[in-house]
């Protein structure tokens, strides 16, 4: 990633109002409301505010002056302070009513589409190198890893399917580290004199570095974006949301997801019928834009430009039809583990926990879950029965111990809707079951 940073180039401020790409007019009353709520400020304090440059903020600056909205209070060094007029926090009031927004400036649509574009994630730089170091901590046969590249540098979408508790989620969650690389996300954009707020702390990571005086404030350096969504999603998240307090819109997961990761959890269970989510999906997936709405009807075109991963339990023929699928191209299967796989992720786990591993143990534990249990081998499995062990421990007031008998209780915990209580097995017993090669 420090590599990544180097090569960003800085947006190049604008030096005027007109090369902002925005409305004069709205760039001053967004001056006006944030000396209302700021006070008094000098015009260097009024550009960190903004993201504008110093010289359009003295632009506005001297525009607002002769309209008589703002005076000047005084200097700092050879700076003037300013603060709003009896006429200027009176249309304040007027502005707030109209809409509260009183952050950083919005860059234009135009320019918006034209930064996701040159920013796309389908031509983003993945090799096999980089996928290694991202899936380190997860235990995924290798021809697996190779199609899951192959799906990440498409910047298109994947679906993966397969029973539960495989580790669909985890691995979704992983993917986007593949992407090393960092792009610009603005903090608002304008549509017809409207604002959507797009940069969000809560999805989006910035990097901490060095500003040069003449970039762009508008517009903050992220990882590329990781935006996970489940069993909540709807239709209407999809769409813009207007506050009715604020009289704003912030932007559907979709466009905050531009030039990212869109993760579509659970999919197929979310409240809204799979056919509904497919269909609103269709357009985008094929053609790579999205069409939103302002509360008055105003359509207009966005980017879509993300790496939609689907994950979902359910058998694809459930999902949609043949047409939808068509436009995922990757679909990759996440299967049931072999015991090596599952050795080795208990062999992680353990210290997790607390608890020291023994392979006896782990062979102990394969034979109840596919003798007993009749369970297949899952990756869920060790992370979920360790836990039970050291809740227990805790629970008693004891240290936790990986041995037979704390083993046969955590499944059965776990697993006793499926058989039943279990009935209690020897330590003569262990050789007799399914045991692991050391490696």
């Amino acid at each position: 990633m420090e590599e990544a940073k180097r090569d960003v180039k800085v947006i190049p401020a604008p030096q005027t109002a007109v090369e902002t790409g925005v409305s004069s007019n709205l760039l001053e009353d967004l001056a006006i409301k944030i000396l209302f709520l700021h006070g008094e400020m000098s015009l260097h304090d009024l550009t960190r505010h903004t993201g504008l440059s110093f010289a359009v903020v003295h632009e506005l600056f001297d525009r607002l002056r002769k309209q008589q909205f703002v005076e000047v209070k005084g200097m700092v060094g050879l700076t003037y302070r300013t603060a709003l007029t009896d006429r200027g926090r009176g249309r304040a009031l007027e502005l707030l009513s109209l809409n509260q927004y009183a952050g950083f400036a919005p860059v234009s649509l135009k320019e918006y589409t034209s930064r996701v574009r040159a920013q796309t994630v389908s031509k983003a730089d993945v090799h096999a190198s980089d996928l290694l170091p991202a899936f380190e901590n997860l235990v995924i046969d290798p021809g697996i890893l190779e199609r899951l590249g192959t799906a990440a540098v498409s910047g298109t979408s994947i679906l993966l399917y397969g029973p539960a508790g495989t580790g669909k989620t985890s691995i979704a969650e992983v993917l986007p580290n593949v992407y090393g690389d960092a792009v610009f996300i603005p903090h608002a954009v304008e549509v017809a004199s409207q604002i959507i707020t797009v940069y969000d702390p809560g999805v989006h990571e910035a990097i901490e570095t060095s500003t040069a005086h003449d970039s762009d404030g508008r517009w903050v350096l992220c990882r590329r974006p990781r935006v996970m969504v489940g069993g909540e999603l709807t239709i209407e998240m999809l769409d813009l949301h207007f506050d009715p307090i604020g009289k704003l819109y912030s932007a559907p997961v979709q466009m905050k997801a531009n030039n990212g990761v869109l993760i579509v959890d659970d999919f197929g269970r979310q409240l809204v019928r799979p056919e509904a989510l497919l269909n609103r999906w269709i357009v985008p997936l094929d053609r790579g834009i999205d069409f939103l709405n302002l509360s008055g009807g105003k359509k207009f075109e966005i980017p879509f430009d993300l790496f939609v991963v689907f994950a979902s339990n359910l058998d694809p023929a459930q999902l949609g039809d043949e047409a939808f699928l068509r436009r995922i191209p990757n679909k990759i299967k996440i299967d049931y583990l072999s015991c090596e796989q599952f050795d080795e992720i208990f062999k992680r786990v353990c210290p997790k926990f607390g608890l020291i591993y023994d392979m006896e143990v782990v062979s102990h534990v394969i034979s109840l879950l596919t003798r007993t249990y009749n369970e297949p081998l899952r990756s869920c499995q060790p992370r979920d029965l360790a836990r039970q062990i050291a809740w227990k421990a805790r629970y008693q007031g004891y240290m936790p111990s990986f041995d037979v008998e704390s083993a046969s209780e955590a499944c059965r915990n776990y697993y006793e809707y499926a058989a039943g209580a279990l009935a209690e097995i020897p330590n003569s017993d262990i050789q007799a079951r399914v045991l692991i090669e050391r490696k």
